[in-house]
């Protein structure tokens, strides 16, 4: 017989959810706060969702243009964790560390250009025959 270790043995803790989910609130904070990008993110899609609702895109659109503003949200967020990582395992220059950085900040561009992809397939065809 497998006897559990007491950690396996806790039994659901309301509590250490909700630290659980403080953490994360924490950890958006300093996102906020450590990385400059995020606040051009944020800038971006709010005109989107703007955009969005002036232009009556439909459920499809908005599934589209979430899924890119989610896209490029959570890359820059792993990007962060990425660089704050190597920040201090590597505070001194190492040129992994440096290729792990710019590879991190190289899938950041790449979800930034394929949202920008999909920002130009949902409103470009709307916005065109306004300017005609």
């Amino acid at each position: 017989m497998v006897e559990l270790s007491q950690k396996e043995k806790k039994r659901f803790s309301v509590v250490a959810r909700i630290n659980s989910a403080n953490h994360a609130w924490r950890g958006i904070k300093i996102l906020l706060s450590a990385c400059h990008n995020m606040w051009g993110h944020i800038f971006f899609s709010l005109v989107a969702v703007y955009l969005g609702f002036i232009l009556e895109i439909s459920s499809y659109e908005w599934i589209a243009i979430v899924f890119a503003i989610a896209l490029v949200v959570v890359t820059e967020t792993l990007n962060t964790a990425i660089e704050i990582d190597m920040d201090l395992t590597s505070p001194d220059f190492h040129p992994y560390a440096r290729d792990t950085k710019d590879v991190a900040a190289g899938g950041v561009l790449l979800a930034v250009v394929f949202a920008i992809i999909i920002g130009m397939i949902v409103f470009l065809p709307k916005i065109y025959p306004m300017l005609i």
